[in-house]
């Protein structure tokens, strides 16, 4: 064959440089992906069954990356078949040893499986525990950070699978309780490669509507290995960063999923959780005429002890008669106006009196008092008083103030010494 030759040339003449004077066939070409691909000899890895199906007794599959968004197909012939676990089927995780091949006359990469089974339980509970524990570490199990659900949620975010058990359990259920209930059903897969991205897709959906009270995950149990989605670290990042209430119903009591402890409530069942979130109608009806009952009855007792102690009060002697206050007093009151007017008129009579004294003292010392006696004031006509004949020599006039009016006077001077003092 053309290839072959094409090896055989390989393998005598030493590489050289392709270029477009001098090309490489695509024999040689083949080989050498071959060759390389080869040398990398075979591996174990680790991925999620997406693909699974049988013909001529061979099994043509895929395997997708648990984490990342990257698949490769894979051959497992019919003499290995026999050798591996009979219950393998898509959604299984598994570890397998492959071989690559390169199929120089067709020009594709096939993977051989050599060996292929489950990934171990213990495996898997081992990366859940050290999971779990970096979560609880950082704080998405508190208590403290789980929010209250609503007493009456008015419309319910339901993230189920679509025509699932799950799905009419919860709202039936809930009707049931509370007929007036809403629900915004988002519809996504609950195993399988699909749960996480269209989980979380759902939550941030729901979480979005201003509409929505509280969110519902619901699942009907199921194998172990078909609930990881909801171990998924991105799935319990997004559940802990919704800002609505978020409630885990995957109903799995052995192996509970990780959501159930980031979750604000963990229901044991779709069931339960439909119980746990909405209250039944007939109890809280109950509730009602039970406390309006004892309002009732409270209320009566305490308007029955208030009227007997205001019957009590009026029948004091104090309030039997509305005259006795003023009866008690009136002699009293009379005593007081008496005394009153007594003290007032003592009052005026002694203040009349003083007035009296010091009217006659004022007048007394008056300079009038002085004038009537037949004394009489001297003044210049610049108004200064006469004290001395000095004060007014010959030719001044002056004025003399009487007890009853004023004169004009004039100065002769200052008279003898026998003629001012008269005999």
């Amino acid at each position: 064959m053309h290839w072959l030759d094409d090896e055989e040339e390989s393998r005598r003449m030493p590489d050289a440089p392709a270029t477009a004077e001098n090309p490489w066939p695509i024999g040689l070409l083949g080989v050498k992906i071959r060759d390389y691909i080869d040398r990398l000899g075979t591996v174990w890895v680790e991925g999620e069954i997406t693909q699974w199906g049988i013909s001529a007794g061979n099994v043509y599959g895929k395997l997708k990356d648990l984490t990342s968004d990257a698949t490769v197909g894979f051959t497992i012939w019919s003499s290995v078949k026999a050798r591996i676990p009979a219950d393998l089927k898509h959604g299984d995780r598994v570890i397998a040893l492959i071989k690559p091949n390169y199929w120089v006359k067709g020009g594709t990469l096939t993977m051989q499986v050599l060996q292929m089974k489950h990934v171990g339980l213990g495996d898997l509970l081992e990366r859940l525990e050290r999971l779990r524990t970096q979560l609880a570490g950082e704080g998405l199990f508190d208590l403290s950070r789980k929010k209250q659900l609503p007493f009456l949620p008015h419309c319910i975010g339901l993230i189920t699978g679509k025509e699932s058990d799950a799905e009419k359990d919860v709202v039936r259920n809930a009707q049931l309780r509370w007929p007036a209930v809403n629900f915004r059903v988002v519809h996504a897969a609950v195993q399988g490669d699909r749960t996480v991205p269209e989980v979380i897709s759902a939550i941030k959906r729901l979480d979005a509507d201003p509409e929505v009270d509280v969110l519902i995950i619901a699942r009907g149990g199921g194998d172990f290995q078909n609930l990881l989605g909801f171990s998924d670290e991105r799935v319990l990042r997004a559940a802990a960063a919704c800002s609505t209430p978020l409630v885990s119903a995957i109903g799995h009591e052995a192996d509970r999923p990780l959501l159930d402890d980031v979750a604000d409530l963990r229901a044991s069942t779709p069931t339960d959780a439909a119980k746990r979130v909405v209250p039944d109608v007939t109890e809280e009806l109950s509730r009602v005429k039970q406390a309006h009952a004892r309002l009732t009855t409270r209320l009566s007792t305490y308007l029955a002890t208030e009227t007997a102690r205001i019957g009590q009060i009026r029948s004091r002697p104090a309030l039997a008669s509305a005259t006795w206050i003023v009866d008690t007093r009136a002699q009293e009151l009379t005593r007081y106006v008496s005394r009153g007017s007594e003290l007032v008129e003592r009052m005026l009579d002694h203040g009349t009196r003083e007035t009296a004294d010091l009217r006659q003292h004022l007048r007394a010392l008056s300079p009038q008092r002085t004038l009537d006696r037949g004394y009489a004031i001297a003044q210049r006509t610049d108004g200064h008083i006469l004290r001395s004949p000095a004060d007014a020599p010959a030719g001044h006039a002056f004025t003399l103030t009487l007890a009853e009016g004023r004169i004009a006077a004039h100065s002769d001077g200052e008279p003898d010494k026998a003629s001012a003092h008269p005999r």
